[in-house]
């Protein structure tokens, strides 16, 4: 652990903690908004401790997960999609509580907020599994294939966890227009993995084979 990796993670922490209450709270022009504080708690502690965990015990992994400079042109397309998407998702479901439109029944946060929660243990069993889990796509110096575990399963795994706890953000907030624009993630992830393929295939020794052996990419037997 170094003291600039640990302000490069505090930072973007903070960061994340100050615009997304922003993103809600605004649009819906109050603070008492339950789900919204509901939604930064499932969102916030885990990431917390998650990050502690990895500050100590995995410092090169958290450096990768913290690097966003991607040198693909598809990538990069890839995160500005991502990013209005979230934008959109986000100020929507602030507006549609302040006007009190589409509300989802209040049974849909608690099962939404078990699944997020799930799908967050699924991402952190990613983590421990590939410690080459770079958030850019890249092929790093001595990557191997990994085809273990959840990876003996689907080629992603990280992104069937990022899908659910994607889609599982507006429902938590009960707001069915949030829903609808976060669906946008799917052919988001679907041009990601195009390309990232293409370029585990040419530059990681192995890859073409695993591609044969595990079929599904994101939700076996669908996707």
């Amino acid at each position: 652990m170094t003291v600039k990796l640990f302000l490069q993670a505090l930072l973007k922490f903070l960061a994340g903690l100050i615009l997304l209450p922003l993103l809600l709270f605004v649009p819906a022009g109050t603070w008492n908004w339950k789900e919204a504080w509901i939604f930064l708690i499932v969102l916030f502690v885990p990431m917390f401790l998650a990050g502690i965990v990895m500050m100590f015990k995995s410092p090169d992994l958290l450096e990768k997960r913290l690097n966003m400079k991607e040198k693909e042109n598809d990538q990069k397309e890839v995160i500005a999609s991502s990013g209005c998407m979230f934008l959109a998702s986000f100020i929507t479901a602030g507006l549609c509580y302040r006007k009190q439109l589409m509300i989802l029944p209040s049974w849909i946060c608690i099962a939404a907020c078990v699944l997020f929660l799930a799908s967050y243990a699924m991402f952190a069993e990613v983590l421990r599994e590939n410690a080459w889990l770079s958030r850019t796509v890249e092929v790093q110096e001595g990557q191997k294939v990994v085809d273990t575990g959840l990876y003996g399963i689907v080629r992603h795994p990280m992104y069937s966890a990022t899908l659910f706890l994607f889609l599982s953000m507006p429902l938590i907030l009960r707001s069915l227009p949030a829903f609808v624009i976060m669906l946008g993630y799917l052919p988001i992830i679907q041009k990601r993995m195009d390309n990232e393929e293409k370029v585990l295939e040419e530059g990681l020794e192995g890859y073409r084979e695993y591609i044969q052996k595990v079929r599904y990419r994101v939700i076996p037997y669908i996707w």
